[in-house]
């Protein structure tokens, strides 16, 4: 099969269908890695417990994103 009709089959499947062909094509790209997913879930993991705690203060979105805004403009 050509990669032209490979695409245009692909194309034309259901959007959920779609979605599972990209996840999976993305995936052979770039396998996972267990060590650095744990990695992650422990610094998420600290992270809300930080905020559980009060020793750090969530900051809303939307103050984060005018404060980037506020810094390129200038």
């Amino acid at each position: 099969m050509r990669i032209q009709e490979l695409i245009d089959e692909a194309s034309a499947l259901p959007v959920d269908e779609r979605a599972h062909v990209v996840e999976s094509l993305l995936q052979s790209l770039n396998p996972t890695d267990s060590a650095i997913d744990e990695k992650w879930a422990d610094v998420a993991k600290a992270r809300l417990a930080e905020l559980e705690s009060g020793e750090v203060a969530a900051v809303p979105g939307e103050d984060v994103f005018r404060r980037i805004r506020s810094r390129l403009q200038k």
